[in-house]
């Protein structure tokens, strides 16, 4: 397309007589991949012929693939968002919907408000834990429907991972002060030996299906909150390389996102109950490397739309502002924050849960639930009843024995990718606390027990009330709270050493702090 078609196709486009549905206003949104035309009930979206590399949507045929591409992946997502492929066509004097021969094509959408968009509700002081619930659970479902790369397939091999993640520190090192390119040789540095490292891990990865046909563009505005229900749009299609990705490297973009935006405590919460659904707590050993790739993917369009003619004083100022901070928050990600072991030690219906989900949002702690793993590994759902008795069925002694060793080498596995871990279960036997004493003894990390102390009354009253409700994922009621009380053994002199006490009236900001 030639820039007096282009120019021609833009201005037809923009008369509300243009299209076949009442459109009383035209707007135009301009990306630099894209134009976006809000006509009526319903948006226009139309590929610029251009090529970067990555990205090549230089002729007519390649953009109307991509643009079926893009109406097939997204539906995975917002069948009701898009609708349809529609050529525009006709003479190219005077551009025609539905228009023949063609001259181009746009994929219809169906409009939303844009104040739904996540990073418009964040900013309006909206976003919190409820809606980032739903988008966790959410993604996790749509990560394990997604199709799986086939062994001989090229995606998410060692080398498939670091050639975008090193092209990154390629593409605009020329752009850069000598102070900040010596900055970037740094973060290059690590990548490399990070991604030398966890080769294995790469491999592993791929050998157990973790790679799959992602969104690719995973952050707050694509994600829309329509209806009360969570909605992912605008997924790559551009590039198979893209989207075919780790689902750890898919989260670690909104992760990111929520970090740049000074929001880690709500990106903590999404990743925890992320990896409470998906159980796919492996996939922290490389979340950092993962996370410090998607700020540089930031960095890197900052840096190419400084290199462009047409900025203004304002739009320069503010793009070399966010440039520096994502250039920041890549080299924190580089960096291993002290490593805690924490167990906690109460009755059910002691609060351990919610306080403990509250706590690890403010500290940056993993939280592991017995709960979930004990259902996962006798292949429930954490939210499916298993009708066992007190001491039998999944409560027997051999399902506690499988479970808090499943905990234990899930808090393994997280302390050995660098992050602190809350193990959440009653721990009221004292080989259960021992195997974690001794796992804190091997990685040579500092054990803290968090004692639940609540009055036998009270106990009682809560679990009444949890089980009046049904919206708890324990299956905790009387008869086990009785069963728990005659078997429990007190902590012993040593452990209490290790205790911080949580009461009734304890702020999980407190005990924030004095962690």
């Amino acid at each position: 397309m030639d820039a007096a078609t282009e120019r021609t196709l833009i201005k037809a486009m923009l008369q509300p007589d243009f299209y076949d549905h009442p459109v009383e206003q035209v707007t135009l949104i301009e990306t630099h991949i894209s134009w976006v035309f809000l006509a009526g009930d319903f948006a226009y979206k139309v590929k610029k012929p251009v090529n970067f590399g990555f990205l090549d949507f230089s002729t007519l045929a390649k953009r109307h693939h991509f643009c079926l591409e893009e109406l097939r992946l997204n539906r995975r997502f917002a069948p009701q968002l898009y609708l349809a492929v529609n050529q525009i066509g006709g003479d190219p004097a005077c551009p025609e919907l539905h228009g023949r021969p063609a001259l181009d094509y746009a994929v219809k959408m169906r409009r939303f408000a844009q104040q739904d968009q996540l990073d418009r509700v964040l900013a309006a002081g909206l976003l919190g834990s409820r809606q980032l619930d739903r988008f966790a659970i959410m993604i996790a479902k749509v990560h394990q429907a997604a199709d799986v790369a086939e062994p001989e397939q090229p995606y998410g091999t060692p080398q498939a991972v670091i050639d975008p993640v090193l092209e990154n520190f390629t593409q605009f090192s020329s752009l850069l002060s000598a102070k900040e390119y010596r900055k970037l040789k740094g973060l290059e540095e690590w990548t490399r030996k990070c991604c030398d490292d966890q080769h294995d891990i790469l491999w592993q990865r791929k050998a157990e299906g973790f790679i799959r046909e992602c969104h690719g563009d995973l952050h707050l505005a694509n994600m829309a909150w329509i209806d009360n229900e969570p909605v992912l749009f605008d997924c790559i299609e551009f590039n198979d390389n893209l989207r075919w990705i780790d689902v750890i490297n898919d989260i670690a973009f909104l992760v990111m996102d929520l970090d740049d935006r000074g929001e880690a405590k709500l990106g903590w919460h999404f990743l925890n109950l992320y990896l409470q659904e998906s159980g796919d707590y492996q996939g922290l050993q490389l979340l950092r490397f993962y996370k410090l790739y998607r700020a540089m993917v930031r960095t890197k369009v900052l840096c190419m739309r400084l290199g462009q003619p047409g900025l203004s004083d304002t739009e320069r100022k503010q793009d070399i502002e966010l440039y520096h901070s994502y250039l920041a928050l890549a080299s924190s990600y580089t960096a291993t924050p002290p490593r805690r072991l924490i167990i906690t030690h109460g009755l059910s219906g002691s609060g351990k849960s919610t306080f403990v989900r509250k706590l690890s949002d403010s500290c940056g702690f993993i939280h592991l639930q017995s709960d979930r793993e004990r259902k996962r590994l006798h292949g429930l759902s954490a939210t499916t009843s298993s009708h066992s008795p007190p001491g039998g069925g999944i409560y027997d002694d051999k399902a506690n024995h499988a479970t808090y060793e499943r905990l234990q080498l899930l808090a393994k596995a997280v302390l050995t990718a660098g992050y602190s871990v809350i193990v959440d279960a009653t721990f009221l036997k004292k080989l259960q606390r021992e195997r974690l004493r001794c796992l804190a003894a091997e990685l040579s990390v500092p054990l803290v027990i968090l004692d639940f102390q609540v009055a036998e009354a009270e106990l009682r009253r809560r679990i009444q009330q949890r089980d009046t409700e049904g919206v708890d994922i324990s299956e905790a009621n009387m008869t086990v709270l009785d069963y728990q009380l005659a078997e429990k053994q007190p902590l012993t002199e040593e452990e209490r050493e290790l205790v911080l006490t949580v009461w009734p009236d304890t702020l999980p900001d407190e005990m924030a702090e004095r962690l």
